[in-house]
């Protein structure tokens, strides 16, 4: 049980429990990147996966007991402010971005628009208006140590995110309900064979780079407060990986990002200066 969130098995013989992490997923095709750059580069991201897997300070569960992860209790503690922010933002949620919009690769799993996001930093590059108009939720995450990614997720009613695995096991990833239907039946993330259900205001930390599949099939609104942060390693996968994670800004596909993303902010507050000035 993690602090907050419910956790149940799923019947053995319904999901696959390998021993160890893989490292793809069935079904899902691998990204088409020509860049010899990019080849070179995931060739040592496969190599470094295993060291990191091997040198977890904190083991390899699917999914953390909260408690091995102090700060988070500071997490949860901003909520109300957070969803104050959260909720000025979703004023405007129809002109928020589909998350493929901005990292076309998730096109493999993600085709629809009901996967909105509001990104503050990716990949350690920030959003500086986004930062500015969700302040306090900028503060939370600063105690977070390794902060990557931080975004308000949306899951729109009837969002199923198929089975999939993150890119790369360097990183833990915590959701913080912001928004959470009541309808558990209907709504929740598989982690490897573990169900898990988000609560408003309580923090769920887990790993990526196990399979993983979410869903809403409620007729509301599902947000989250999605975190992606550097996982706790020994030396020396320690060292390689803050090397791999510095250096994942120059690939073309993270750089095709955030450069979606910067055109997507522009966009977006050009709108509501214009709309300001109508006034």
């Amino acid at each position: 049980m993690t602090d907050g969130i419910a956790n149940t098995s799923l019947p053995e013989q319904s999901v696959s429990t390998p021993e160890t992490q893989g490292f793809a997923t069935a079904g899902i095709a691998p990204m088409d990147r020509p860049s010899a750059i990019t080849r070179f580069f995931m060739g040592i991201v496969a190599w470094a996966e295993g060291l990191n897997f091997k040198h977890a300070k904190l083991g390899n569960p699917p999914v953390y007991d909260n408690a091995v992860f102090p700060w988070a209790k500071e997490v949860e503690k901003a909520w109300p402010e957070i969803r104050a922010e959260l909720d000025r933002v979703l004023v405007r949620q129809s002109e928020l971005p589909s998350f493929q919009e901005i990292s076309t690769d998730v096109q493999t799993i993600s085709k629809d628009n009901r996967w909105k996001t509001f990104f503050l930093v990716g990949f350690g590059v920030k959003s500086e208006q986004n930062i500015q108009a969700c302040p306090e939720t900028w503060k939370a995450v600063q105690n977070i140590p390794g902060l990557k990614t931080a975004m308000f997720s949306i899951f729109e009613p009837g969002k199923h995110l198929p089975a999939h695995r993150g890119p790369y096991n360097g990183v833990l990833r915590l959701h913080l309900g912001m928004i959470v239907p009541d309808a558990t039946d209907k709504l929740a993330i598989r982690v490897k064979d573990q169900i898990c259900h988000w609560q408003e205001g309580k923090a769920l930390i887990f790993d990526d780079a196990y399979e993983h599949e979410a869903w809403n099939h409620t007729d509301k609104t599902r947000v989250v407060l999605f975190i992606d942060f550097v996982k706790p390693l020994k030396f020396p996968a320690r060292l390689i990986n803050w090397a791999l994670l510095n250096l994942a800004i120059f690939t073309p596909f993270i750089r095709e990002g955030l450069d979606n993303h910067k055109e997507w902010e522009k966009k977006f507050y050009a709108q509501a200066e214009a709309l300001r000035n109508r006034g």
